[in-house]
Parts: C-alpha cells; structure tokens; sequence
C-alpha cells in the first residue's frame, strides 16, 4: 500500500513535470530600451582657466576650489572630473601617473582601448582611454603641451557600472570629450 502510494506520488511528479514542459513557448511583448540624446550644441568656455575649450550645451559647468572645473551632465547622472596641473620639470612622472590611472580599472575592463591625439598648430597632445566593462570609469585621458600644461579627465556615473545599460551615454559623452580634445587651446 505504502509502496503504490509512493509510486503514484512518484508518477504525480513526473506527470507535472512533463507538464510544465511542454514546449509551448510564450513570446514576450516587443519592447526595447529607447534612450534618446539631444544632438550636441558646443559653446566656447573661455574663462579664468589657463585653457580654453568647447562643451555641449547640455552639461553644467561646476565651478570648484581646483583650477580646473567639473562638468556635469544631469540627464545622465555623470560628472567628467579635471585635473589640471602646471608642468615643471616633472612631465615623465605626470604621463606616468596618467597611464596607470586607466590600469587600475583593468580588473573590471575587459580592453581599454586608446585614441592618440596630436596637434602640432595648438600644441595640444594627449590620449584619450575608453573603457571597455563594469568598471568605476568608463572614459579617462589627458592633455599636455609637454612643457607647461597639463589636464587629466575622467568620467563617472553616479549609478552601478552595468557596461551594457551606462555604454549610450558614455558613447554620448565620448563624444563631448573629443571635441573639448580637439577645441581645447592653452592660454600663453
């Protein structure tokens, strides 16, 4: 009896089981995620910084105690952080420090690829990092004239680095950065 009745209940299992799989497969309601950017507007900041550059219209300017400013994107959550320090006699320790500065996120990257910048006419040269992962900061670079200026960036977002879900802004603003690259101009 005892026996029968475990069988049954063994049966009972397997039935349900094979129910519950049948290979009916229910579609789910089309839908992606739609995030959707204004087209970039760039004004010229020429202010008390010892550079000038262009930023998106869209991004907020945050002024601070360091010499150069914050800029902030509020529709995204994301702050491009700079640094600017004056050269003297010390650009070998600076590009050094600027190179391991993307290496630290290489725990979580999986590639950082680069973009070398060079203009001879403006004196402007530097490298542009874009992490590539879950890492803390998606975009890093720097600038120098190699004999008296030089700027350090990077972007972070106040949000978990989820790579796929954070990778349309950070393209977005990837593009912000090349152009303040590429408008930047160092003032004598």
């Amino acid at each position: 009896m005892i026996r029968s009745f475990k069988r049954i209940r063994y049966l009972g299992f397997v039935t349900l089981f094979l129910e519950a799989c049948n290979g009916f497969v229910q579609p789910k309601p089309i839908g992606m995620l739609r995030l959707e950017y204004p087209n970039p507007k760039y004004k010229k900041i020429s202010d008390i910084y010892p550079f000038d550059f262009e930023i998106n219209q869209n991004a907020i300017l945050k002024k601070s105690a360091k010499i150069a400013p914050d800029i902030y994107y509020p529709d995204m959550n994301a702050t491009l952080y700079l640094s600017y320090v004056k050269v003297e006699n010390n650009i070998d320790s600076l590009l050094n420090d600027a190179y391991k500065l993307p290496r630290k996120h290489m725990i979580k990257a999986e590639e950082i690829p680069e973009k070398v910048f060079i203009s001879n006419v403006h004196k402007v040269y530097g490298t542009l990092f874009s992490v590539v992962g879950n890492a803390a900061s998606q975009l890093q670079f720097f600038l120098t004239d190699s004999t008296r200026s030089f700027l350090v960036g990077s972007l972070y977002f106040y949000s978990r680095p989820y790579y796929d879900s954070i990778m349309p802004a950070a393209k977005y603003i990837e593009r912000d950065v090349v152009q303040l690259i590429e408008t930047l101009r160092w003032k004598n």
